[in-house]
């Protein structure tokens, strides 16, 4: 998993509330395992017609919104039934950072284990990030996690909590294969010593 530490990027104003799963991705994308190729599927019941044409209209269609990294949404996004394939498929798209004032906890915890650091702000907040994310692609916003602040393009800076496990595990690239991993010389060590007490096993 990629290190999360500062983000530069576009933000995309999604104001929606009530963004759920099946519309992340739908439902008919969840046959494969694989973490990658999903992303020109997010959101497609709103990003293509019938015929998959591209709709001039939706935020992510737009020009300025292609190379978005951030999403500022409307209130409980992610809510629905609980699928990974939804951070997945944002992961690929290549959003890295979601502000909401609330988020469905399934997809809440997906979005850390998958490097995605979703970020809850007051309504008030949001509307002003919502704001600014509209002026499009020259209005540039940056995240901080180690600071743990969100500044605008205008340089106006909201602070947001984080729990501290969840930060680490950010900063360090940290899916919990990795925290498995950095215990793997107290693991040989155990096996080795398992072996010579126990050989028949």
């Amino acid at each position: 998993m990629d290190k999360f530490e500062k983000l530069t990027g576009v933000a995309a104003p999604m104001p929606l509330v009530n963004i759920d799963t099946d519309m992340i991705i739908p439902k008919q994308f969840l046959k494969t395992v694989k973490r990658s190729g999903l992303g020109v599927n997010l959101f497609d019941e709103m990003r293509y017609d019938d015929n998959g044409n591209e709709i001039p209209d939706f935020v992510l269609n737009k020009a300025q919104y292609r190379n978005a990294e951030i999403l500022i949404a409307g209130d409980n996004f992610g809510c629905g039934s609980s699928r990974e394939h939804a951070p997945w498929a944002l992961k690929d798209f290549g959003i890295k950072c979601i502000v909401s004032t609330s988020f469905a906890d399934i997809f809440f915890n997906n979005c850390f284990k998958n490097g995605i650091l979703p970020i809850v702000q007051p309504q008030e907040v949001v509307d002003t990030l919502m704001a600014d994310a509209e002026k499009g692609e020259n209005a540039r916003m940056t995240i901080d996690l180690e600071a743990q602040e969100i500044t605008t393009s205008d340089g106006e800076v909201f602070s947001f909590e984080i729990d501290s496990f969840r930060k680490h595990c950010l900063l360090n690239g940290l899916d919990d294969i990795g925290l498995t991993m950095e215990k793997a010389p107290a693991i040989e060590a155990f096996e080795a010593k398992a072996s010579q007490e126990r050989p028949w096993v």
